[in-house]
């Protein structure tokens, strides 16, 4: 039985303005009503006549003259839409202010600098507060169970300072007003939502990230010391612990040390910190379990595949299925599944910015999306292979995954067989070693039924017959390389030069190789059923690997 998806509250737009709008967002024209909630965030595409989620954040990239803002106003509003953000600077004019009036949608401006994606990524952070649990005000330490940005608040008064909270990877979880008064270093962290690389290598350099995470008071950096010109403050850390266990830690742009009294303070607020970054993990795996057991039995199309899928939201809508799977994995089991969750959790931002109804989890080692797909069903495939190709070419090699995309499900029974599909495009990929990374299923049809039919083949023990294995007991003999010459010949359809260069060996001797094998194996390459037959069985036998040339 499927446990219960609890309800969630909204953030109101007011939230959103409170712990972003010093350094992320400007409010051009929003009314006096801050408290409208909101429910999920959408890039504007022209082209896309999705449903969008209620009360959504549309993020209008590349909108930019007047005329398309205020039209934008009130075709968004018509879709249920509360705010719109376009890029900064944006003049409030009279026909703006009366467009975001009218059409009863916020308009605000994304800072210069800030990166679309980034903010995507805040708000969702922001919209997920309160998703898991129960939704009766809970606190800890005072403050709302979970809400980060409302504790670097807290943080930045007791210490008069602008605070950040980051985790170990130093990536900013939240971070407190005040922001301006800092540095440019700092204001390039928030927007980048990230401290620059540059500077993390200077604090591993001089062991900064060492006394962090192993004194139990504040760590000082100071300007000048080797570092970036954009510092010009001093900085103060304390590392965020649970038991013996480091989660992250704080960081204060301060003028001078902190005193007694505000380092006791730092500390204390770290414990308290402690709790809501236990809290909010907790809740993330609660919320990643049940997502996991929706995806997975919708997938499965057993009885509850009808329910499972209605609950995510897709019921009567075509779909299509895509699998991913590393290619690279680290060796070490409890890196591989952090990394694992990692992609997969970009994969939902992605998917999600794309098609705000997708469904995303990790079950097992794959990580499954389900996309809705409307419009028109004749380009569903190409859409969805751009979909795929275009995560990978963003998070570029550091992403060391490949895709496999299923065929277009008209409705929820299809699933199961779009599912079938994705997997076994997916470990047509995995199979050829990350040479391709995105494939659709009836692409990947033919490679598919030979690594079906090698497995068929394996588990009835077949051994290689006729020609190919005269040439194996000859080459086992004689130490030769007549199966991989066969390979390469027949892999190049034919071609002498690139044949000789697949073997790395002259044209003349792969020539000589050439007839041998014939000779050898009694197999004439004139003849195309044998040609075929040989293919088959080399494609069916676990690859012969040359030998190094000496």
């Amino acid at each position: 039985m499927l446990t219960p998806v609890p309800s969630k509250p909204h953030t109101s737009l007011g939230r959103v303005l409170e712990a972003l709008g010093d350094v992320l967002l400007e409010p051009v024209a929003v009314g006096r009503d801050t408290r409208r909630q909101l429910g999920g965030v959408v890039i504007h595409d022209p082209h896309d006549d999705a449903e969008f989620p209620a009360q959504a954040v549309v993020l209008g990239v590349g909108v930019r003259e007047s005329d398309e803002i205020v039209q934008l106003l009130h075709t968004v509003a018509a879709r249920g839409a509360t705010a719109l953000v376009v890029r900064a600077p944006v003049a409030a004019s009279t026909e703006l202010v009366r467009a975001a009036n009218s059409s009863g949608v916020a308009l605000l401006g994304l800072a210069s600098g800030a990166s679309w994606a980034q903010l995507a990524a805040m708000l969702r952070t922001l919209l997920a507060e309160g998703d898991v649990g129960d939704v009766s005000p809970q606190t800890l330490g005072g403050m709302p169970s979970g809400d980060l940005f409302a504790l670097a608040n807290a943080i930045a008064a007791l210490l008069d300072a602008p605070v950040t909270i980051e985790d170990r990877n130093s990536r900013v979880l939240a971070f407190s007003g005040r922001q301006d008064e800092a540095d440019p270093s700092r204001v390039e962290t928030i927007l980048g939502r990230q401290v620059p690389e540059r500077f993390t290598r200077e604090l591993e350099k001089d062991g900064v990230f060492e006394r962090l995470y192993r004194d139990q008071g504040p760590v000082y950096v100071y300007p000048g010391d080797g570092y970036d010109k954009k510092i010009v403050m001093i900085r103060a850390a304390l590392a965020v612990r649970a038991g013996d266990e480091v989660l992250g830690s704080i960081w204060a742009a301060v003028d001078k040390e902190l005193s007694e009294e505000r380092t006791a303070a730092l500390i204390d607020a770290s414990k308290i910190v402690a709790l809501h970054m236990l809290r909010l993990r907790a809740g993330a795996d609660v919320e990643r379990r049940l997502r996991a057991d929706l995806v997975s039995t919708a997938l499965e199309g057993g009885s509850g595949a009808q329910e499972a899928i209605a609950r995510l939201g897709l019921l009567g809508q075509p779909t299509i299925v895509l699998a991913m799977g590393l290619i690279e994995a680290p060796d070490d089991d409890l890196r591989l599944v952090a990394e694992r969750q990692r992609v997969a959790d970009a994969f939902a931002m992605h998917l999600s910015a794309v098609q705000p109804r997708s469904a995303v989890a990790l079950v097992g080692d794959v990580a499954y999306g389900i996309v809705p797909m409307p419009g028109n069903h004749g380009d569903c495939r190409e859409r969805s292979v751009r979909v795929a190709s275009t995560f990978l070419e963003r998070t570029g090699r550091r992403v060391a995954a490949a895709i496999g995309i299923g065929p277009l499900a008209l409705d929820g029974s299809g699933l199961r067989a779009s599912r079938d599909g994705a997997d076994r495009a997916l470990r047509v990929l995995l199979t050829n070693g990350g040479s391709k990374r995105v494939i659709a299923a009836e692409d990947a049809h033919i490679e598919a039924l030979m690594l079906e039919l090698a497995d068929l083949s394996a588990a009835r023990g077949d051994v290689a017959t006729g020609p190919i294995a005269r040439l194996l007991e000859y080459d086992t003999k004689h130490q030769s390389q007549l199966v991989h010459t066969l390979r390469c010949w027949l892999d190049s359809f034919g071609d002498i030069s690139a044949a000789s260069a697949a073997a790395y060996v002259h044209p003349s001797t792969f020539r000589y190789r050439l007839r041998r094998l014939a000779e050898v194996g009694g197999i004439d390459l004139d003849d195309p059923g044998d040609r075929f037959a040989a293919m088959v069985q080399l494609h069916l036998l676990p690859r012969v690997e040359k030998p190094e040339e000496s």
